[in-house]
C-alpha cells in the first residue's frame, strides 16, 4: 500500500495493519540472511573456486550492520552434492545448489527449469587477442605504482580487498595484477556490473528486431485497461525510472533487508513474478529509484524473446556476445524459472570483463562485425534526467549535470566522458573513450566499494598512458 492509502484507511486500522506487515517482514529476515549467504558461498565455491570461509568474512565486512549478527550465522558446504546450506541460530535455513553451465540458484522447492545448455567447444572470437597467455607486468614504472597503490591496504578496516586490476589500452593489456589466491582464470562476480551485461543482451535483441526499448512490454497483467504500469517501457526498466515500488538496491544493510526487492531476490522462486506484481510509487519516467526488480524483469523479457528457458538464454548469450568477444569464462546464473539473475549474478575473469568493456569502447563492434546497434554506446552512457547519481541505461555515466556525475568529475577527478559498469562491493569496468582505455578493478570492498581507491587508480592510469 502507498503511504496515502495507509492514512486514508484510518489511524487505528492502519496501525494494526502496519504492525502486522512489519512483523511478517521481520519474520522473514532470517531467511533473507540465509538466502544471501547460501547463494553467495555456493557461487564462490563452485563457480569461482574460492574459499567459502574467506568469502564469508570479506563479504560480511562489506555489509553495514551484518557483523552484529555474524555470530548467529552458520553454513556448511557439501562438495559432493555441490550445494551450500546456511542457517541462523541453527534453525532457519536456505540451500543453494550448483548446476553445470548455469551456476548456483536458491532452492525454494518449486518446479525447476531443469534443461542445461549443451556442452561444446568455445568458438573462435572475433575480437583481436588482448594479451598473451602469461601475466602482463606493468609496462612502465608509473603503471607499476598505480597497481601497487590499488592493492595497498590501510592499517585498519575497512579494507579494500582488491582482487584484480586489468588495464586495457588501445585494445591490448598493458598492466594487470591479481591478489593471492586469484589468477587469470578465476571467475569473479560482477554483482551489479552484471546489469551492464543485460544491457548488451538487450542491445543485441534490439539490433535483431526482437525487442524495442520504446514500445509497450509484453506483460499481460500490465496490458489490462486502466493499469498505469502499461506505460512502462524497456528503456524505463534499464534506466530505473519504471516507478515500480520495490524499495531500492543502492545500499546493502540490515535496515534494507526486508525491502520488497530483497524479498524477491532471496525468498521468491519466480523473481520476475514478484516484480510484475509490484504497484507503482510514481508514474513511469517521472522519477528514479535504482532497484534490482527492474533488471530481473528485463531478464525475463530476454528469456521469453530467445526461447523461454535458462538454457536458451545461456546459449544465446554465448553465441551472440561471449564467443564473439572471446569471453570463454563468462557464466550467468538463473532463478528456478529460468530467468537470468541479471541484477548481480554474472561471473567472468578480469580479462573477460575487460573484453566486455572493449566492446563498448569500440562502439559495439568486434572484429569488424556489429554486435550492438549503431549508437548503442551513446544510448547506454546518455544520462537519465532523473538519475541524480549519474546513471544511463545499465551504466553509470560521468556525462550530464547530475550530482553524481559532477562529483565524479569535479571531486574525484574522473574523465568527463567515462562511463562504467559498477558492482556494490567494488566491481568496476571503466570505459574512457577519450583515452582509448578500459580499466577493470574487481574487489570485495567495504566502505561504498572503495570508490576513492578506484578514482585514484583511474587518475594514476590516465596519467601513465599517452593521450
Amino acid at each position: 500500500m502507498s503511504r496515502r492509502r495507509w492514512i486514508i484507511a484510518g489511524a487505528a486500522t492502519g496501525l494494526i495493519s502496519l504492525g502486522a506487515v512489519a512483523a511478517a517482514r521481520a519474520s522473514d529476515a532470517p531467511r533473507l540472511v540465509t538466502g544471501f549467504v547460501a547463494h553467495t558461498l555456493c557461487s564462490a565455491t563452485f563457480v569461482s573456486d574460492l574459499s567459502p570461509d574467506l568469502t564469508f568474512n570479506q563479504t560480511v565486512e562489506g555489509l553495514p550492520g551484518v557483523s552484529l549478527i555474524r555470530w548467529m550465522i552458520g553454513y556448511s558446504v557439501d562438495r559432493a552434492r555441490r550445494q551450500v546450506t546456511a542457517t541462523v541460530l541453527g534453525g532457519v535455513e536456505s540451500r543453494a545448489i550448483f548446476r553445470d553451465g548455469l551456476g548456483c540458484m536458491l532452492d525454494h522447492g518449486g518446479p525447476v527449469d531443469a534443461a542445461l545448455p549443451p556442452a561444446r567447444p568455445f568458438g573462435a572470437p572475433l575480437l583481436a587477442s588482448i594479451a598473451g597467455p602469461g601475466l602482463v607486468a606493468p609496462q612502465t614504472s608509473a603503471l607499476a605504482t598505480a597497481l601497487s597503490r590499488a592493492f595497498a591496504e590501510p592499517d585498519g578496516p575497512p579494507f579494500r580487498n582488491t582482487r584484480a586490476v586489468v588495464v586495457l589500452h588501445r585494445g591490448r593489456i598493458i598492466a594487470e595484477r591479481y591478489a593471492a589466491g586469484i589468477s587469470l582464470d578465476t571467475r569473479l562476480q560482477g554483482w551489479s556490473a552484471t546489469k551492464s551485461v543485460i544491457n548488451a543482451l538487450v542491445g543485441i535483441l534490439v539490433r535483431q528486431g526482437r525487442l524495442s526499448v520504446a514500445g509497450p512490454l509484453p506483460i499481460a497483467a500490465w496490458r489490462q485497461p486502466g493499469d498505469p504500469r502499461g506505460a512502462i517501457t524497456l528503456d524505463h526498466l534499464m534506466r530505473h525510472t519504471s516507478g515500480l515500488a520495490m524499495g531500492q538496491s543502492l545500499q546493502s544493510s540490515l535496515a534494507s533487508a526486508t525491502a520488497p526487492v530483497n524479498r524477491m531476490k532471496f525468498l521468491a522462486h519466480d523473481m520476475a513474478a514478484v516484480a510484475m506484481a509490484a504497484p507503482l510509487e510514481f508514474s513511469p519516467g517521472t522519477g528514479w529509484t535504482y532497484h534490482d526488480g527492474n533488471t530481473i524483469l528485463t531478464g525475463r523479457l530476454i528469456r521469453d524473446a530467445v526461447g523461454g528457458h535458462a538454457a536458451d538464454v545461456a546459449a544465446f548469450a554465448r553465441r551472440e556476445l561471449f564467443e564473439p568477444l572471446g569471453m570463454a569464462s563468462a557464466l550467468i546464473e538463473f532463478d528456478g524459472t529460468g530467468t537470468p539473475e541479471g541484477s548481480s549474478q554474472m561471473f567472468a575473469t578480469a580479462r573477460d570483463w575487460a573484453r566486455f568493456g572493449q566492446l563498448f569502447l569500440a562502439n559495439g563492434m568486434a572484429g569488424g562485425r556489429r554486435i550492438l546497434p549503431e549508437g548503442w554506446t551513446d544510448y547506454s552512457s546518455r544520462p537519465t534526467p532523473a538519475g541524480w547519481v549519474g546513471y544511463g541505461a545499465g551504466f553509470w555515466t560521468n556525462r550530464g549535470d547530475s550530482y553524481g556525475a559532477r562529483h565524479r568529475r569535479e571531486v574525484l577527478g574522473l574523465p568527463a566522458d567515462a562511463f562504467q559498469a559498477t558492482g556494490t562491493f567494488g566491481q568496476y569496468v571503466v570505459i574512457i573513450p577519450s583515452r582509448d582505455l578500459v580499466v577493470v578493478r574487481l574487489g570485495l570492498s567495504a566502505a561504498n566499494g572503495d570508490m576513492e581507491g578506484l578514482a585514484r587508480l583511474i587518475r594514476d592510469v590516465v596519467g601513465a598512458v599517452a593521450p
